[in-house]
């Protein structure tokens, strides 16, 4: 077994070494391409990728990773040891400028997340957490903080996407307005993180449209703050699968009691 903490210090130093060319794109008026499954992905995405594999490879010579700008290598599924990463999450954030995107960075060890990174690239925020040893935040200021979810049963804030939301997210908010009492929109892992946070209480992703890249580091800080952090059939997801599609989706609550289970 490797060192966690080790891992976790490379992690961020990959995503703060990212952040810098996200950024510097992020100023340009930069050229958007659009991929065979008609997600969008810019250099940003590109670039960053190969910033946090090479920083990541420095050190782990030997792990595999599974990241959203390169092909799949299934070798990786006989890996113990596997990376999971998303340069860009968000990218429709990224290309609309609402800065609501984040670099997310895993470590998978026999199909289970230990360490997870959570980087807001504008506003230099950090969210991370090691298999247990709690969750934590970093504000702009680099002042350390541990978080907690709260324990709301009612008044409860459910968080949906700027560009993904569904008929069915929808649909529930209106049919539990007797706990729900807002609505809020946020951008990429920033609302899993907000939960973890003790900022609100609920975030719903019906079907299959996201990937492990977008769930697997948020899912441990979420975890770790003591929340809730499963598929629709209450089961926690397992990582560095052949099927790389979270197809049923998944469900975030600050307390089990708040989903819809």
């Amino acid at each position: 077994m490797i060192d966690l903490k080790e891992a976790l210090n490379v992690a961020i130093k990959a995503a703060k070494k990212a952040r810098e060319e996200i950024l510097r794109v992020y100023a340009l008026d930069f050229e958007v391409i659009i991929k065979e499954d008609n997600s969008p992905v810019t250099i940003a995405d590109q670039h960053a990728d190969t910033i946090i594999r090479e920083v990541i490879h420095s050190h782990y010579p030997t792990h595999a990773f599974l990241t959203e700008e390169e092909d799949d290598d299934l070798r990786r599924l006989n890996s113990e040891y596997v990376w999971i990463v998303d340069p860009v999450d968000g990218t429709k954030d990224f290309v609309t400028k609402d800065d609501e995107f984040t670099t997310n960075i895993a470590l998978c060890i026999n199909h289970e997340i230990v360490v997870g990174v959570v980087l807001i690239p504008v506003s230099g925020e950090i969210y991370y957490a090691i298999k247990d040893q709690g969750a934590y935040y970093i504000d702009k200021d680099g002042n350390v903080e541990r978080i907690h979810v709260n324990d709301k049963t009612l008044n409860l804030i459910m968080l949906t996407s700027k560009h993904h939301v569904t008929k069915e997210e929808l649909e529930y908010f209106e049919a539990h307005r007797d706990v729900i009492a807002s609505k809020e929109q946020y951008g990429s892992a920033i609302k899993a993180c907000r939960i973890a946070h003790g900022l609100a209480e609920l975030q719903l992703r019906f079907g299959p449209g996201t990937k492990e890249w977008d769930t697997a580091a948020s899912q441990i800080v979420v975890i770790e703050a003591g929340g809730v952090f499963v598929t629709p059939k209450g089961e926690v997801m397992k990582y560095n699968r052949e099927d790389v599609y979270n197809r049923e989706g998944f469900l975030v609550a600050n307390r089990k009691e708040n989903l819809p289970l």
